[in-house]
């Protein structure tokens, strides 16, 4: 008897205006251009369930993928604390540098690299254990993160991965063990 398999389909949600203009995101609905590219995916793939991370960005993109939604904190977006609604360009040199460099670094009242990657290990090994098609939509720091874990390296890599609004990540699990199948692939 063969084992189980998970396939898991992560989508990150589709545009903001934080995204658009480059800076850290709070709780924000979808921007125009978002909404648009939403309405454009018409072949949404088959699934057995379809989860969300808590942000009205990620449901609002999830409802897309079906009517019946589980919001799941594992998948909430990285908290930047005090840092939602600024640019980069608008932290002081050692916090930029810090939040960079240092995966402990942990932005005033927020969430550092370290307890994101913390939390969607944790994720993935509840979700690795439920066999079928399970699509989650998440924050691209959210996807990031899976696939560096998935592939086992280091917390340094997640600077390295690019992960656009509205792009699809597959990833399957067979006999515990977790393979990448595509990154960031766009719908539209």
């Amino acid at each position: 008897m063969s084992a189980p398999v998970t396939r898991l389909m992560l989508v990150s949600h589709a545009r903001t205006d934080a995204m658009h203009t480059g800076r850290f995101p709070g709780d924000e609905p979808l921007d125009d251009a978002g909404q648009r590219d939403l309405a454009a995916v018409t072949d949404p793939p088959r699934v057995d369930r379809v989860l969300s991370g808590p942000e009205t960005r990620s449901i609002s993109t999830a409802q897309r993928f079906g009517s019946n939604i589980s919001v799941e904190p594992g998948l909430a977006d990285i908290d930047y604390g005090r840092w939602s609604g600024l640019e980069m360009t608008d932290l002081p040199d050692a916090d930029a540098m810090g939040w960079l460099s240092d995966p402990a670094f942990v932005p005033p009242g927020g969430e550092s690299l370290d307890a994101l990657f913390s939390r969607v290990e944790t994720w993935l090994s509840t979700v690795g254990s439920t066999p079928g098609r399970t699509l989650a939509v998440t924050s691209p720091a959210v996807v990031r993160a899976v696939v560096i874990v998935v592939l086992e390296a280091p917390v340094s890599s997640f600077w390295r991965i690019d992960v656009f609004p509205l792009t699809l990540t597959a990833l399957g699990r067979r006999g515990g063990v977790w393979t990448v199948g595509s990154v960031a692939q766009k719908f539209v």
